[in-house]
């Protein structure tokens, strides 16, 4: 896609991209990626993340029809979160870039080890 041509789309490229790339969305795709979870299973299956965060991206994952939020008229209701056909199809590329990662782990970390010792020499 040129931007030069339609930066419209591209605006709406960009997005989407970081709606979706971001730290907190992708973890919550994985962890969903094995099935439905309840919020509080969601907010202890994901180190760090806050309840506003964890509301708000669910929010968004599901604005964007990446997520499913099912509630159960119960006493207390009870709500369950799931991805959806098009959630799914983005839980397939999180897990091939996390294989991505695993399998380059230690050229990464060599080049980082690298880098950082020739930053030390410079300083």
């Amino acid at each position: 896609m040129d931007c030069a041509q339609d930066s419209s789309a591209c605006a709406v490229i960009r997005s989407i991209l970081a709606r979706t790339t971001d730290k907190w969305s992708i973890l919550i795709v994985k962890s969903l990626g094995r099935g439905p979870h309840r919020f509080s299973e969601l907010r202890r299956a994901i180190d760090g993340i806050s309840q506003r965060m964890l509301t708000l991206t669910l929010r968004n994952l599901e604005r964007d029809g990446l997520v499913l939020r099912t509630v159960t008229p119960t006493t207390p209701p009870r709500v369950d979160y799931e991805l959806t056909t098009l959630g799914e199809s983005l839980w397939t590329l999180t897990e091939a870039f996390g294989q991505w990662a695993m399998s380059n782990r230690p050229e990464i970390e060599a080049a980082r080890a690298r880098f950082d010792a020739r930053l030390d020499a410079d300083l």
